[in-house]
C-alpha cells in the first residue's frame, strides 16, 4: 500500500490485510516518523519544526526545543487518538500511533537531506527530493 502516514488509514488497511506499506511523505507532526523508525532525535541536537533553529543552538534555544518536544507529545497524542481507536477496533488489539507506523516497509521522504537539517536516519528511509532528483529538461 502506497500511503501518506499523516492520515494513517492506509497503514491500518495494510496491517489488516498483512501486506507491506510504503510511506510517501514530507514529514509528520510530532516527529512520529523519527519515533516509528527509531531514529535518534535528542532535543539538544535536532531542532524542532518551525523554530528556525540550526544545529548550533544556544542554551536558551535548547531549552525551548525541550519544551516544544514535550508539548508535541501531549498535543499529538490527543490529535491522533481517533486513529488509535480506529486501529484498535479494526485490528482487535490496542495500538499506538508509534506502533502503527513502525510497520512501514519503506519511507519515501520528499525532502533534501543536504539543504534541510541533516539528521540521523535509518536505512529504510529514502530521500526523493531536492538534489536527489534528476534535472528537468
Amino acid at each position: 500500500v502506497l500511503t501518506d502516514p499523516v492520515v494513517p488509514c492506509g497503514q491500518i488497511l495494510a496491517l489488516h490485510l498483512s501486506i507491506p506499506s510504503v510511506f510517501f511523505l514530507r514529514g509528520l507532526p510530532c516527529s512520529f516518523d523519527l519515533q516509528a523508525t527509531h531514529c535518534p532525535d535528542p532535543p539538544s541536537y535536532v531542532p524542532r519544526t518551525f523554530t528556525d533553529n540550526s544545529d548550533h543552538m544556544t542554551f536558551i534555544q535548547r531549552v525551548e526545543n525541550l519544551f516544544l518536544k514535550s508539548s508535541e507529545s501531549f498535543l499529538c497524542n490527543f490529535a491522533y487518538l481517533p486513529f488509535e481507536l480506529l486501529a484498535s477496533d479494526v485490528l482487535h488489539r490496542p495500538v499506538t500511533m508509534k506502533e502503527l507506523l513502525s510497520h512501514g516497509s519503506i519511507w519515501l521522504k520528499r525532502m533534501d537531506f543536504v539543504f534541510e537539517y541533516p539528521m540521523p536516519v535509518m536505512p529504510n528511509i529514502v530521500f526523493i527530493g531536492g538534489i536527489n532528483c534528476g534535472k528537468k529538461k
